[in-house]
């Protein structure tokens, strides 16, 4: 489906800024700042999951700000309401570059950013720690992990795979691989991303990115006691590879993969402001 993405940008009733990338991109950066923490020298960063975009995230994006923390929402490139090729990026290194420059735009409002990455945003938080992270004072890791529990995601038939491969060689910019697992969310938004390019996929894995050596910043890691796609014991072990001494790990209770209870968002805001109020 194709989606006039300017159009329904003005249609949108949050606000929001738009991050020009330097390959002339426009990014969606949603906003949820309150009065109360629009000037406040410190700005949360969420860093979606695959599939989805920042407005999910309303429900830590708003509670955070109202606590005195303004919460921004990135959408990838080719997701949500950001130009790009849906479910694409060119290369490891553009997607660097996208999320490097969107931390550059916040550091323009906000001397200091905090990062929340969920799931794939957990990966897309290690990019940033590898590759920009001065003024990064934080990173809260919630449900990401280097193995997904057995039997979450079908594996495509051999068939399948050599159809995938030859796609993607005559057009790589083209979404071949349909994503798909039990109870995932976004159905019914168009929004949402359910078919990926092959180098957008193999870009993107958990299992092989590496954290810093060593961090000299707080971390929280965080797991929902009935996530689907990742055990408590995945998460902690992706908790203790954590290169620093200052890090917190928090099972939260009731909440899934992507959904979390009311009140999830108390344990985020307290550590936020133990370590930067």
């Amino acid at each position: 489906m194709d989606l006039d993405i300017s159009k329904l940008r003005t249609e949108t009733t949050t606000p929001y800024h738009l991050v020009e990338t330097s390959d002339g991109v426009e990014l969606f950066l949603r906003s949820w700042s309150q009065s109360s923490s629009e000037d406040s020298n410190v700005a949360v960063l969420i860093l979606h999951g695959i599939t989805a975009h920042s407005e999910p995230y309303a429900f830590f994006g708003e509670a955070l700000s109202e606590n005195g923390f303004p919460t921004y929402g990135l959408d990838l490139r080719g997701h949500g309401l950001s130009d790009g090729n849906r479910g694409d990026s060119p290369s490891k290194e553009r997607f660097a570059k996208d999320l490097c420059e969107t931390v550059s735009f916040l550091k323009g409002m906000h001397s200091k950013v905090i990062l929340l990455g969920h799931s794939l945003g957990v990966l897309s938080a290690n990019i940033i720690l590898n590759n920009c992270i001065a003024g990064v004072e934080g990173a809260i890791l919630l449900s990401g992990a280097r193995s997904v529990n057995p039997g979450v995601q079908a594996s495509p038939s051999s068939s399948d795979k050599l159809k995938i491969v030859f796609n993607s060689i005559i057009s790589p910019s083209k979404p071949v691989i349909a994503y798909y697992r039990e109870g995932m969310l976004g159905l019914d938004d168009p929004l949402f991303n359910f078919k990926y390019t092959l180098r957008f996929i193999r870009m993107h894995k958990l299992e092989e990115f590496a954290f810093p050596e060593q961090l000299n910043i707080p971390v929280f890691v965080g797991v929902g006691d009935q996530d689907e796609l990742f055990s408590e014991s995945a998460v902690k072990e992706l908790f203790e590879e954590v290169p620093t001494e200052n890090k917190e790990f928090h099972i939260f209770e009731g909440a899934k993969h992507a959904m979390f209870p009311e009140g999830s968002w108390v344990p985020l805001a307290n550590w936020l402001k133990k370590h930067f109020s």
